[in-house]
């Protein structure tokens, strides 16, 4: 197995092993998990995709999330990403799914709003556009280490708050229906999670993120907003072009990333599952009320 690096200190292509031997093998799942967790973000080219391979390569990484309330893919561990209807025709202009592209525009990390989050996202390029619809990245292990010291201590154990209407609503005011409100309530996760295979840490924030313990909501969100911005300067980003046969898996908890516009006459489809974390990933200490203890 080969790594080629790809970004400013982080995300590198595998090449040498696929989702299929992955999926077949503990120990080619052994250092492409140990990969995972020094670069966070991993690149496949050329991939046999199915809906079965990629389920089998991502439940190697653990307990698989079900796609949540009033999506494309609910109650099956595939989130469908598509403009494409089921009769083969694209969404019409101000179609929710574009609405729900917009919103994945934004800079964020997938599930902070669900008990538990994800560990990691496996995302796998059915029909990709040929102009624009890349998919962007930046480490937010960079992020913390790059953060002044006095920010860094200020910021090592307050408690953020994330929620997926909040992040819908920098789209549209009603994106997030009153079921997806009511089955996704905001949930409350420490603002720096610590990688426990190798110790370093990552600041844990998202476009969900609506607010932060025991400080004002607009001084907290202007925060989050500097923080974002910090995060996101052009030199800090790993852009990637899709090829179709691509499949990309990065780690949550280590990384925010955004999708970038296409042309809606264009077809695009992919597809996510998405790895919940579990305390063996650094989980037990994002707890507020396991971490004080």
């Amino acid at each position: 197995m080969e790594l080629i690096p790809l970004g400013p200190g982080f995300a590198a292509e595998v090449r040498g092993a696929g989702m299929a031997e992955v999926a077949a093998s503990d120990e080619i799942y052994a250092a492409v998990r140990a990969a995972f967790e020094e670069h966070s973000v991993l690149v496949f080219r050329a991939q046999p995709i199915t809906n079965e391979l990629q389920m089998a390569f991502s439940r190697k990484f653990g307990p698989l999330e079900i796609a949540k309330a009033a999506s494309r893919g609910e109650g099956t561990p595939f989130s469908i990403l598509t403009n494409v209807e089921p009769d083969g025709t694209l969404v019409p202009p101000g179609h929710k799914e574009e609405l729900r592209a917009m919103a994945n525009q934004l800079w964020h990390t997938d599930s902070c709003f669900k008990i538990p989050p994800a560990l990691t996202s496996v995302l796998s390029g059915r029909i990709v556009a040929t102009t624009g619809g890349e998919t962007e990245f930046t480490s937010m292990r960079l992020t913390w280490k790059r953060l002044p010291e006095a920010m860094r201590k200020k910021l090592d154990n307050a408690y953020a708050w994330h929620d997926y209407a909040h992040s819908r609503g920098k789209i549209a005011p009603h994106l997030a229906s009153e079921r997806e409100r009511s089955a996704m309530p905001a949930a409350c996760w420490r603002m720096r999670w610590r990688n426990p295979v190798n110790g370093r840490d990552a600041l844990y924030i998202a476009s969900h993120t609506c607010g932060i313990d025991g400080m004002e909501r607009s001084e907290a969100l202007r925060l989050i907003d500097e923080l974002t911005a910090f995060a996101t300067r052009p030199e800090h980003i790993y852009q990637h072009h899709w090829q179709p046969g691509d499949v990309i898996m990065w780690d949550n908890r280590a990384t925010m990333h955004r999708g970038r516009p296409w042309p809606m006459d264009q077809p695009r489809h992919m597809i996510r599952t998405t790895v919940s974390a579990t305390d063996a990933d650094g989980l037990a200490a994002m707890w507020p009320e396991r971490s004080a203890s």
